[in-house]
C-alpha cells in the first residue's frame, strides 16, 4: 500500500508568478476552422538503419483517440474520487466563473473550486491532475465533498502549482492572457502560425498531451481568437510551454518541427535567448536522403540518438537540432557521423579510453542472431535500453580481405560497440549476452559461479538450475520484467 505517482519534491529558486487572467470572452473549448489535424498530415520518415536511404517510410503522430483536450471542454469527462469523496454531481447550464479563495497554510496551500473546475483539473482520469503535479514538482489532492484542491510541497513547488491551476482552470471559460513582461524562468512563448494550429493541436488536442506526457510539460495556447483570426492583425497565436528548461527545449522544438511540416520555411534560422555556457544548440544542415536515413523508420533513429547521447535531437526542416551540455550535443553530432558512415561500409571506433562505450566479443555463428531479420532484435534492444549499437571493424579487418579471413580462423569473434549511458549500456550487454548463450550455450558461463560485487554500483551472479532459471524467467520473461522494476 502507498501513494501511487507521487512526484519528486526537487527544490528551485523562487522565482515572481507569471500574471494569468481569464479573457472576457466565454466560450467552452477552442474551436478552429483547422482545429482538426487532417489524418493524412504526416511527417517524413525513413526506413530502419540497415535499408537504403532512397526508400521511404511514412512517419505520423501518434494519437490517442480516445482522450480528450485537457485544454477544451471538460464536460462529459469521467470524475475520479478521492478516498473522503461522495457522489458528486455536474452543473448545468452556463459555466460559473473558474477558481476561488487560495489559502497559504503550513507546508500546505488549499484551494476553493467548484465542481466544473474540479472535472476540468482532474481530467480524463486523473490524467490532468498528474500532469500539474508532474511538472510543477509538487503534490495535489483533489476533495470534491469539501470541493478543495490540496497542494504541498515547497514553497516554490507550490507557488508554481498554484499558477498551472489557475491557467486550467481560466480555460475552462475563456482563452488565457499571459503577461510576457512579468513571467518566470519556468515559460516559453512558441509563437504558432493560424494555419498550423490545427495541425499543431491535433485531433481532439491529442498531439499536444503527446508532446506532454514524453517531455513533462503543461501546454495550451493563450489568447486564442478562433476561426475569425486575430483581433489584432497578428498573424500567429501564442503557444504557451511551462515546465524547466530542458522539457521546454524539448517540447519545443518537436512543436516547430510540426510547423515546418506545415508550413515550409517558417521555423528557420531559430536561435534560442535562454542558451548559456552550461546548455546550448548545435545545427547541422541535412540533405534530403541523409535526414530520410537520420531520422529512421518512425523516427526511431532519432529517438535512439537523443537516448543515447543524453542530448535533445530534433529534425526542423532539414536542420538537426542538438540542444544539451557540450559533452551532450559532441556526442550527439559523433554518433550521427558515425551512422553516415555505416552506409559506406564498417566504421571502426577507437573505444579504449571512451567511458560511453562497451565493447562485447560475439561469436560469428551467433552474429546474425544477435542482429535479426533486418537488424530487428539489436533495434529492440536499443530501444529498450536507450544506446546506439553496431557491429564495428577491427584493425585486421581494414587490412584486406586475406587479414579477414585470418582474424576470423584466429578469434573467431566480431566487436559489438555499445554507446549510451552506464546503465543502459550494462542492460544492452547483458541482453546481448543472454541471446548469445542461447545460441551457444556455455560461451559465457562456463565456470562461473556465485559473484557479490561490492562496489556501489556493480554487477552480482547467482547460477541457477533449470527448474529455478524457469521459475525465475516467467510466461513470456514476465518474473524477470517484475523483478527488474521492483
Amino acid at each position: 500500500c502507498g501513494r501511487a505517482g507521487d512526484p519528486s519534491l526537487s527544490p528551485a529558486s523562487t522565482t515572481p508568478r507569471t500574471s494569468l487572467r481569464a479573457a472576457q470572452t466565454s466560450r467552452a473549448g477552442r474551436t478552429d476552422e483547422s482545429a482538426m489535424a487532417d489524418d493524412d498530415d504526416v511527417r517524413r520518415g525513413a526506413p530502419d538503419d540497415d535499408e537504403e536511404m532512397g526508400q521511404l517510410d511514412v512517419r505520423g503522430r501518434d494519437e490517442d483517440d480516445d482522450e480528450m483536450d485537457d485544454g477544451d471542454d471538460g464536460r462529459g469527462r469521467r470524475r475520479e474520487r478521492s478516498d473522503d469523496d461522495a457522489n458528486g454531481g455536474g452543473s448545468g447550464g452556463a459555466p460559473p466563473p473558474p477558481g476561488g479563495k487560495a489559502r497559504e497554510l503550513e507546508n500546505k496551500t488549499v484551494i476553493e473550486i467548484s465542481d466544473d473546475d474540479a472535472a476540468f483539473i482532474l481530467g480524463k482520469q486523473g490524467k490532468t491532475k498528474e500532469k500539474l503535479a508532474r511538472v510543477s514538482g509538487a503534490r495535489i489532492e483533489l476533495f470534491e465533498r469539501s470541493r478543495t484542491l490540496e497542494i504541498m510541497g515547497p514553497p516554490d513547488a507550490r507557488a508554481r502549482a498554484k499558477k498551472y491551476v489557475e491557467a486550467v482552470m481560466a480555460q475552462r471559460v475563456g482563452p488565457v492572457s499571459i503577461d510576457e513582461s512579468e513571467h518566470d524562468d519556468d515559460l516559453t512563448v512558441v509563437m504558432v502560425p493560424h494555419e498550423a494550429v490545427g495541425f499543431v493541436t491535433g485531433s481532439q488536442g491529442n498531439f499536444l498531451r503527446a508532446i506532454e506526457e514524453e517531455w513533462g510539460t503543461l501546454m495550451f495556447f493563450a489568447e486564442y481568437r478562433g476561426r475569425r483570426g486575430p483581433s489584432s492583425g497578428s498573424e500567429t497565436e501564442k503557444l504557451a510551454i511551462f515546465g524547466p528548461r530542458r522539457a521546454r527545449r524539448g517540447a519545443h522544438l518537436k512543436v516547430l518541427a510540426a510547423v515546418e511540416t506545415k508550413v515550409r520555411g517558417f521555423a528557420v534560422n531559430i536561435s534560442f535567448p535562454d542558451d548559456d555556457s552550461e546548455f546550448g544548440t548545435e545545427t547541422k544542415d541535412l540533405l534530403d536522403n541523409e535526414l530520410s536515413y537520420a531520422l529512421g523508420k518512425k523516427g526511431g533513429t532519432r529517438r535512439k540518438l537523443a537516448a543515447s547521447s543524453e542530448c535533445i535531437v530534433e529534425y526542423v526542416g532539414n536542420t538537426v537540432y542538438m540542444c544539451g551540455t557540450a559533452e551532450e550535443r559532441q556526442r550527439a553530432l559523433q554518433y550521427l557521423e558515425w551512422l553516415f558512415a555505416q552506409l559506406k561500409g564498417p566504421v571502426f571506433v577507437d573505444y579504449e579510453n571512451r567511458p560511453d562505450c562497451t565493447v562485447v566479443e560475439v561469436p560469428r555463428d551467433t552474429v546474425g542472431y544477435v542482429t535479426g531479420a533486418r537488424r530487428a532484435t539489436l533495434g529492440r534492444i536499443e530501444e529498450e535500453w536507450g544506446v546506439l549499437m553496431f557491429f564495428m571493424e577491427t584493425r585486421m579487418q581494414r587490412d584486406g580481405r586475406e587479414a579477414r579471413e585470418t582474424a576470423r580462423e584466429a578469434g573467431g569473434t566480431e566487436k559489438l560497440a555499445i554507446f549510451g549511458p552506464k546503465r543502459g549500456r550494462r542492460g544492452a550487454e547483458l541482453k546481448v549476452m543472454s541471446a548469445v548463450e542461447t545460441k551457444n550455450p556455455g560461451h559465457f558461463t562456463t565456470n562461473q559461479g556465485k559473484y557479490l560485487c561490492d562496489l556501489d554500483w556493480g554487477t552480482d551472479q547467482y547460477p541457477l538450475t533449470d527448474s529455478e532459471l524457469s521459475y525465475a524467467l516467467g510466461k513470456d520473461g514476465v518474473t524477470r520484467r517484475k523483478l527488474a522494476r521492483a
